[in-house]
């Protein structure tokens, strides 16, 4: 989810609000999305339709639009960071889970739940900045303060 990855290649990318958001997709399924400070290198740009509606459907999301909603998404993980995945879909924009919270639900620790949300590889789609602190935010991409976490506080005020 950092933006230490500037040899992975994408599909589509566009500016938002957060960043560059660069998509990576097979043609049936969203694998990868980053958020990115500087414009991605793209591979087959414009050629891959689902990546290119996945971006345009986040950019219109970031600009105030409507939540996107893809039944393609393909994440490549565990079983458990799976698992905590698709309980992160169920979280609808403008709502929180506490990383307890799914924990419990899940039976687990919310060390473990917070591994999972760090390892997300779709985020923004997969949802993972819905998931907070009992007492506060907690963190975002693996960090605590800083750039990330100033994206997550703006990701939950605009929902």
């Amino acid at each position: 989810m950092t933006d230490k990855l500037p040899m992975e290649e994408y599909q589509a990318a566009c500016l938002t609000p957060v960043g560059w958001v660069a998509i990576a997709a097979t043609e049936l399924a969203v694998t990868r999305v980053r958020i990115l400070e500087n414009r991605p290198r793209l591979i087959r740009n414009g050629e891959n339709a689902l990546a290119n509606q996945a971006c345009e459907a986040l950019a219109g999301w970031l600009k105030g639009g409507d939540w996107p909603r893809f039944v393609a998404l393909e994440p490549e993980g565990t079983v458990f960071q799976r698992r905590v995945w698709q309980a992160l879909l169920d979280i609808l924009p403008g709502q929180t889970r506490t990383y307890g919270a799914l924990a419990r639900e899940l039976g687990s620790s919310p060390r473990a739940i917070g591994g999972a949300c760090r390892s997300n590889p779709i985020p923004l789609l997969i949802p993972c900045h819905r998931v907070v602190a009992a007492n506060g935010h907690g963190g975002f991409a693996g960090h605590t303060s800083g750039r990330w976490m100033d994206i997550k506080r703006w990701l939950l005020e605009h929902e």
